[in-house]
Parts: structure tokens; sequence; C-alpha cells
């Protein structure tokens, strides 16, 4: 998942302009720990490493604050918790190519998470587990990818205002 991995296959829409995969991650906040995941061992990209919740922006749901809804709709759907009218603060965003060749974009958020909600992982084969890590914990894990280090240490470091 390198920003300089080359694109290896492009999707172009109708009108001959490349296509991009839009994805959004979030990092959850609680106590000084930070909510990721271990991704799945069957997922077709970085599989078994640690990322935050996210997933792809669906056809269905675009519209206005299309980012912010698939954070709140991915959370829901991977840990089971609802985060409507928590606060979210943009991070970063990037670009990478995945394991299987789809150029994505990703754009990463970080919230508070409610005090008394408990991930509970929809599906085995999505989220292996869920971590409540520090930023140091989760960068000296093994499984941590230089991306997901460098965006939990810049959700870390900032406390944006809520968009």
């Amino acid at each position: 998942m390198s920003a300089d991995a080359p694109v290896t296959s492009v999707c172009l829409t109708r009108g001959g302009r490349p296509a991009f995969v839009v994805n959004v991650e979030i990092f959850l906040e609680r106590d000084g720990r930070w909510l990721l995941i271990r991704r799945g061992r069957q997922e077709a990209h970085a599989p078994g490493t640690l990322a935050g919740v996210g997933g792809k922006v669906e056809a269905g749901g675009a519209g206005l604050d299309v980012l912010e809804e698939t954070a709140r709709r991915e959370v829901a759907e991977e840990a089971g918790v609802d985060i409507t009218g928590v606060g979210l603060s943009y991070v970063e965003s990037g670009f990478f190519v995945t394991d299987d060749g789809d150029p994505v974009v990703n754009v990463v958020f970080r919230a508070k998470m409610p005090p008394h909600a408990q991930p509970v992982a929809a599906s085995a084969e999505e989220v292996e587990e869920f971590l409540w890590l520090t930023a140091a914990e989760a960068e000296a894990d093994p499984d941590c990818p230089p991306w997901t280090s460098r965006s939990l240490r810049r959700a870390t470091s900032q406390t944006g205002t809520p968009v």
C-alpha cells in the first residue's frame, strides 16, 4: 500500500477519465487508546494487518457528507457501534494501490468512541479482532504497517475541530 506504487489497473469513467475506489478509515479514541482492527486473514488487501475501522464509499450512499456517512456506516457495520452525532475530525488523505491492483483514494478521520460502546465484530472474515492500543503500542506491533502507523500518529497529534 505504498503511495509510490504504480497504478497497475485502471478503470475509466464513461468520459475516459481514471476512476478510483474511495475508502474511508476512522480511528476511534477512548482514554488515550485507539481502537484498531486486525484485518481478517482472508481479506484481499493487507490481510492480518492492523488498521482503523473503515471501508469503501458505496454508489448508493453518494450524496452530501458522503465521507462522514461512510465512516459512520462502516463503524456500525464492522464494530456494531453507532456514532451518529459524534464529531469526526479530518486527519489526512492519501493514494495507494491495493495488493490486487485497485487505485484507491483513502480519507482518514478520528473521533471519540462513545463512553459505554463496546465493539463487536460482525464478520470474522473482515475483522479478526479489535485492539485498544496507544500509538506507541501499535507502532511496536509487527503487524502494524507504516501507513497505519503514520495515520494513527497524525490522528494522535491532532486536536482538530470536528466536522
